[in-house]
């Protein structure tokens, strides 16, 4: 499965972004689909997941402001990221793996390209 991942941009702290993760070759449906970022020095960590079943899973520093979705129509999960704060400065991945979720990033096989998030104060 190939992902792409899109839409993200240069915002001021407290605007709104949304995000996506568009498959192709293989429909999304099946797969855990996380949401990863890493910002300039630090460690890669996974920001949101949702499983094929719909369940949800959030980092606690970003659970009350983020939102994971996904439409298996279009085959995109969407990454609805409020309240932007300077401190969400990263650079986005989505990733996806086969099975249950799982937190760490070594464990997915697929990953998208990724797309910056730049949150000026």
């Amino acid at each position: 499965v190939q992902l792409q991942a899109s839409g993200g941009g240069l915002v001021q702290a407290g605007d709104s972004l949304r995000l996506s993760c568009e498959a192709s070759g293989r429909t999304l449906i099946s797969y855990v689909i996380g949401w990863f970022r890493q910002a300039p020095g630090k460690q890669r960590e996974l920001v949101a997941a949702i499983t094929s079943g719909d369940t949800t899973n959030y980092a606690d520093s970003v659970k009350d402001r983020i939102t994971i979705s996904r439409d298996n129509v279009k085959n995109i999960v969407y990454l609805e990221m409020n309240s932007l704060k300077p401190e969400d400065t990263a650079v986005y991945y989505c990733a996806a793996r086969r099975g249950i979720y799982f937190a760490a990033g070594s464990a997915y096989d697929y990953w998208g390209q990724g797309t910056l998030v730049t949150v000026s104060s």
